[in-house]
């Protein structure tokens, strides 16, 4: 949370505020009324019923404060007891001794007033108005017992007029008390309702982000480490076999290339730690890393025997790319040409890079033993953790809003196409310019 209020927030706790007043005044007013009629008790002196009525006083004023302290417990901290099961209980109590003490002395009748709210907010509106109408007329007649004369007076229009306004303005007060009490609730569930709709949408977002990142992770440890570890494997094994052979001038070949791909494997691993751009494109540009990765093709390939012929052509004007459209073209690339010396038995490969003015395009042709695309296939990749490339690679080109189409046929070669849109690129680099600096061509390498 923010630590802001929102609209529903400050609605709530407004009307929260009012609320609190209300109550307090209802039950401030409560005691003092009941503290002037136990002074006007004590004043006239404690004789006969007199104590009765005291200790009836008392049993309300602690029956009255039990009730309004449960209460409070309970709202500020919901897991303590709930005394709202009991209210109506709590209720009848406290009009018990309410009419008990009327019937004895005439200064306990306006404690009717409090009555009133209590009997609204407690009782459904179908009881409370009935309650009320009863306990005014049982306030009408207490008034007339204690005021008649001794010869029995009649009824005067005053005790029937101030008991009759009390309650009616009692009542259009707690019905207005009710409403905002109730427009209180339902603020306070939307606002609950809110805070647990953020917080779903806060896990949500760290679960998303969390898969996104893993399946980043994914995507460069199958297109760089993977792909290494793979060919140090095949490596290993070509010198081992050197080795055996007698031939300690291929095995020290072997190991050599061993050694490149575990020091680029290592840089690579590092690079991951730090979020940054593959050290082949940090070292050079994307021209020249596509270049030297098809020399890299070749080589590895004679030193396993396949003899694969790979190639790099360049067309159009190169345009400077922001790194996540060099580091998925370079990907793209290195997944491509280790399928084909792993599975397309081909003996040529052409890497192609084109700027085509509205789009940037890579396409990676063998002619090899090719395969069937529409083929079904396993898409978590195969139980050994392979056959995750093409997954990978449309991930890649879709989170360009790029586009990728394989295009092979059994027995005749593959094609890999990819189409990068230059529109968000150069937005991208735009956006960019004011922190990085273009990659610049070393005098003495490869210009395109």
């Amino acid at each position: 949370m923010d630590g802001k209020l929102t609209g529903a927030d400050a609605e709530s706790t407004g009307a929260a505020v009012i609320l609190r007043i209300l109550r307090v005044s209802l039950h401030v007013g409560f005691a003092v009324l009941l503290l002037v009629a136990l002074v006007r008790l004590l004043a006239a002196g404690l004789q006969g019923p007199g104590r009765l009525t005291l200790g009836l006083a008392l049993v309300l004023a602690a029956v009255y404060l039990l009730g309004t302290v449960l209460e409070k417990r309970h709202s500020t901290e919901p897991s303590r007891f709930d005394p709202k099961p009991y209210a109506v209980w709590w209720l009848g109590a406290v009009s018990l001794l309410w009419l008990l003490l009327i019937w004895a002395s005439a200064d306990f009748v306006w404690l009717a007033f409090p009555l009133f709210f209590l009997q609204l907010h407690i009782l459904p509106r179908r009881l409370a108005l009935p309650a009320i109408a009863l306990s005014t007329g049982l306030l009408v007649a207490a008034l007339w017992f204690h005021n008649r004369g001794p010869d029995g007076n009649a009824l005067q229009l005053p005790m029937v007029l101030g008991p009759g306004f009390g309650a009616a303005f009692a009542v259009v007060t707690g019905l207005a008390y009710r409403a905002l009490y109730l427009e209180a609730e339902n603020q306070r569930l939307a606002a609950e309702e809110l805070r647990r709709t953020r917080a779903e949408l806060a896990r949500s977002q760290h679960d998303a982000g969390t898969l996104a990142e893993r399946s980043r992770l994914a995507r460069e440890i199958h297109d760089t480490l993977a792909q290494g570890f793979s060919s140090i494997l095949l490596m290993g094994r070509s010198a081992e076999k050197a080795i055996g052979n007698g031939d300690p001038a291929t095995a020290r070949d072997r190991l050599r290339i061993i050694q490149e791909t575990a020091s680029a494997n290592l840089a690579e691993a590092r690079n991951f730690v730090r979020g940054l751009q593959s050290p082949a494109l940090a070292e050079n540009s994307l021209v020249n890393s596509l270049r030297r990765l098809c020399e890299k093709t070749e080589t590895e390939a004679a030193a396993r025997g396949t003899g694969i012929r790979c190639r790099f052509d360049l067309e159009g004007t190169p345009v400077q790319l922001p790194n996540p459209y060099q580091t998925t073209l370079l990907r793209a690339a290195q997944a491509s040409l280790a399928n084909v010396w792993v599975h397309a038995k081909a003996s040529t490969a052409v890497v192609t890079l084109s700027f085509l003015g509205s789009e940037v395009a890579m396409d990676i042709y063998d002619d090899g033993v090719g395969f069937d695309p529409a083929a079904p296939g396993d898409p978590a990749g195969r139980p050994d953790g392979s056959g995750y490339g093409l997954r990978s690679l449309r991930e890649r080109v879709a989170a360009l809003s790029g586009g990728l189409d394989i295009e092979s046929t059994p027995g005749e070669g593959t094609v890999v196409a990819i189409r990068l849109p230059l529109a968000a690129a150069a937005n991208a680099t735009g956006a960019n310019a004011a922190r990085e600096q273009p990659d610049k061509e070393q005098p003495g390498k490869d210009q395109p």
